[in-house]
């Protein structure tokens, strides 16, 4: 949350993960769009037609969105995304990224190339925490309206389809903005730890 409120200066603070396993998926029978009175309609099944993965890095401060697609979504690629960040990001600012404790993340293989590049510094959401990424509300917003609306025919369509996303995203950037303060969250915990215990007093346990 300090990276969030209280940016280190002459740093940038990305908000990293993949999203894999994305489906190209084709109706079997064409959409029927929207009409006065009538909600678009969609057939149930689909065929399927590959995956792809995507990485990406969203910038707390600015909104902007870097993003690249991948067949798989293991430690190599995730290397390979590394140096994308590190060509995207001007070096003369620290790196801050924050992902979670997925095991590509923390093969040797990426503690060697963060040794070589001090500047990155990584710091691990805790488990079952994702929505403290702000990059998982903006896959949900690519999802909402481009993935899951979409018809794509082959990965290469796909791929496409999220590549336009992000330059549309990019177009006009807008940071989320938290809409609770700290001390209003902590309330909110203390409240609900308090319900818990007159729940559990009550039953006995």
């Amino acid at each position: 949350m300090g990276l969030y409120l209280h940016p280190p200066d002459k740093a940038a603070v990305l908000c990293v993960d993949e999203k894999s396993q994305i489906q190209a998926l084709d109706r079997s029978q064409p959409l029927l769009p929207m009409r006065p009175g009538q909600v678009q309609r969609r057939t149930h099944d689909y065929v399927r037609h590959g995956t792809t993965s995507l990485f990406a890095a969203l910038d707390a401060q600015t909104g902007q969105v870097l993003g690249e697609c991948h067949p798989r979504h293991r430690a190599v690629e995730f290397r390979k995304f590394l140096k994308t960040i590190d060509q995207a990001v001007p070096v003369e600012l620290g790196v801050h990224l924050v992902l979670d404790n997925y095991a590509t993340h923390k093969t040797p293989a990426i503690h060697r190339w963060l040794a070589r590049h001090p500047r990155f510094h990584l710091h691990f959401t805790p488990t079952g925490a994702s929505w403290v990424n702000l990059i998982e509300r903006w896959f949900a917003a690519l999802t909402e309206k481009q993935i899951r609306r979409g018809v794509h025919r082959s990965t290469r369509e796909l791929e496409t389809a999220i590549e336009r996303y992000i330059e549309h995203t990019n177009t006009d950037p807008k940071p989320f903005i938290w809409t609770k303060t700290a001390d209003q969250i902590l309330e909110t915990i203390a409240l609900n730890c308090e319900q818990l215990l007159q729940r559990t007093g009550d039953s006995g346990h």
